[in-house]
C-alpha cells in the first residue's frame, strides 16, 4: 500500500469517525483494543442458553419467528435504534432460559424486553408508552401488567442491560482500517435482522452473527472478502444464512422484507431476495480451510459458558425465591396451538403486502405511519397466543 492510499484511507476514517459523532456515536480509536475487549467480555456473559430454552413445556421454536416478526413491526413503526431490536431478544432469550414461560405470557415478555431495551437505547420521546403497548396488543393484557413484567424481567436478567449487540459489533467493524461500503451495510443489518428468528443463531455471540453477516454480504455485494478476518465460527454462520436463503428465500419474514427495500436500506431486500432466487451462492475459496489465527475469540453457548444460581428454568409462580410472582391474565382458553395449522389470512405479516421481487418501484419512506396504522394489521395468529394455553385449562 503506497503512504498516498494509506493517507486517503486515514482521511475517510476520520471523516467517518466525525459523522458519526453528529449523529451521537462516540468511538475513540485510542481505545479500541480495550473497547472490544471489555465487548468480549460482556457477550460472554449475556449469552443465552439454547439447552435450556428447549425444555420450555409450552413455549416452542416455531412459534419465535412469529414473536420477531411482531417485535419487527413495532419497533420499525416507532422508529427505535438497529441496537434496541437486538437487546429485546437478548433479553427475551435470557429471561426464557431462566423462567419457565407459559404461551399466554409470550408476547407479554416480548413487549416488556422491548420496552426496557427502549428506555436503555433510545431518546426519551421515542420510547413507546404503556398505553401504546396495551392498544397493540388489542388490550389482551392489563396496563399493570406490563409494568409488572417489567419488574420481573429485570430481576431475572439480574438488571444488567450491557449486551453488546450485533449491530454495535457490525459499527465497530465498518469503521476499522477498511471503510465499508454502504450497501455492504444495509445488505448485513438485514441479514443479522433475518439471524434474530432461527434457533440455528442463537448461540453464537454477536461479534460472529455480525462478522459472518458482513462476510455474506460482501459476497453478495460483489465486494472483496477479507479473509484473514473470517474465523470457523463465522464461516459457520455464513453457511447456515446461504443454505437458509437458498433454500428458503420465499418464506423470509414480509414485514422485514418490507422494511429493507426502501431507498434508505439501499434496497437491500430487494437485492439479496434477487440474488438467491437467480441461483447466487456463498463460494469458499479453496483455501478456507487453511489454519488461520482468528482476529477475535471464539465463543460457543454451552451449559458451561457461564453459571449463575438461575442457569436453568425454574418456576415463575414459585414463591421460594425473592423473585416477583409472573404476571396473570385472566382468559379462557382452548388447548389448541394456534400455529400448528394457520391460514394464509392468519399470517403474521401484512396482508397487503406485495412481494418485493415483483415490484416495480419502491415505496416512499413510510413516515406517514403512526405507531397504530402499522402495528394491528394481520395480527390474529399472535393475538390467539394469548387464549391457547394448555395448562390454564387445568387452573
Amino acid at each position: 500500500m503506497s503512504a498516498k492510499t494509506a493517507m486517503m484511507q486515514q482521511r475517510q476514517r476520520e471523516l467517518q469517525v466525525l459523522a458519526l459523532r453528529k449523529q451521537g456515536v462516540l468511538l475513540e480509536e485510542e481505545y479500541r483494543s480495550e473497547i472490544q475487549f471489555y465487548m468480549h467480555d460482556m457477550e460472554r456473559f449475556t449469552l443465552s442458553s439454547t439447552q435450556s430454552m428447549d425444555q420450555q413445556p409450552e413455549i416452542k421454536w416455531h412459534m419465535r419467528p412469529c414473536l420477531v416478526d411482531f417485535l419487527v413491526e413495532i419497533h420499525f413503526t416507532f422508529r427505535l435504534r438497529p441496537e434496541t431490536l437486538y437487546l429485546t431478544l437478548n433479553i427475551v432469550d435470557r429471561y426464557v432460559s431462566r423462567r419457565i414461560v407459559y404461551i399466554k405470557h409470550y408476547q407479554l415478555v416480548g413487549c416488556a424486553a422491548l420496552w426496557i431495551a427502549a428506555k436503555f437505547e433510545d431518546a426519551k420521546e421515542r420510547v413507546p408508552t404503556v398505553q401504546d403497548l396495551a392498544q397493540i396488543c388489542r388490550e389482551t393484557y392489563d396496563e399493570s401488567a406490563f409494568i409488572q413484567m417489567e419488574g420481573h424481567v429485570l430481576a431475572t436478567i439480574q438488571w444488567t442491560l450491557g449486551h453488546p449487540t450485533a449491530e454495535a459489533w457490525l459499527r465497530l467493524m465498518c469503521c476499522g482500517p477498511y471503510i465499508e461500503d454502504t450497501k455492504v451495510q444495509h445488505v448485513a443489518r438485514f441479514l443479522m435482522e433475518i439471524t434474530l428468528f432461527y434457533r440455528e443463531f442463537v448461540k453464537y455471540a454477536p461479534s460472529s452473527i455480525a462478522l459472518g453477516a458482513l462476510t455474506l454480504a460482501r459476497s453478495i455485494v460483489g465486494k472483496g472478502r477479507h479473509v484473514f478476518e473470517e474465523t470457523e465460527e463465522c464461516l459457520e454462520i455464513v453457511g447456515h444464512l446461504d443454505n437458509r436463503l437458498a433454500k428458503h428465500v420465499n418464506d423470509l419474514s414480509e414485514t422485514l422484507v418490507k422494511k429493507y427495500s426502501y431507498a434508505f436500506y439501499s434496497k437491500a431486500a430487494t437485492f439479496v431476495v434477487q440474488f438467491y432466487l437467480q441461483g447466487g451462492r456463498f463460494e469458499p475459496l479453496p483455501f478456507s480451510n487453511l489454519p488461520i489465527t482468528p482476529v477475535t475469540p471464539s465463543h460457543r453457548s454451552s451449559a458451561s459458558a457461564f453459571s449463575t444460581p438461575m442457569s436453568t428454568p425454574t418456576s415463575a409462580s414459585d414463591i421460594s425465591d425473592d423473585y416477583p410472582r409472573t404476571p396473570t391474565t385472566p382468559q379462557s382458553f382452548s388447548s389448541s396451538d394456534p400455529f400448528a395449522h394457520q391460514s394464509e389470512n392468519d399470517k403474521e405479516n401484512l396482508p397487503t403486502f406485495e412481494p418485493v421481487v415483483n415490484k416495480q418501484r419502491i415505496d416512499a419512506a413510510p413516515e406517514q405511519y403512526l405507531p397504530h396504522d402499522f402495528v394491528t394489521f394481520g395480527r390474529s395468529a399472535l393475538h390467539n397466543l394469548n387464549i391457547s394455553s394448555p395448562r390454564a385449562m387445568v387452573s
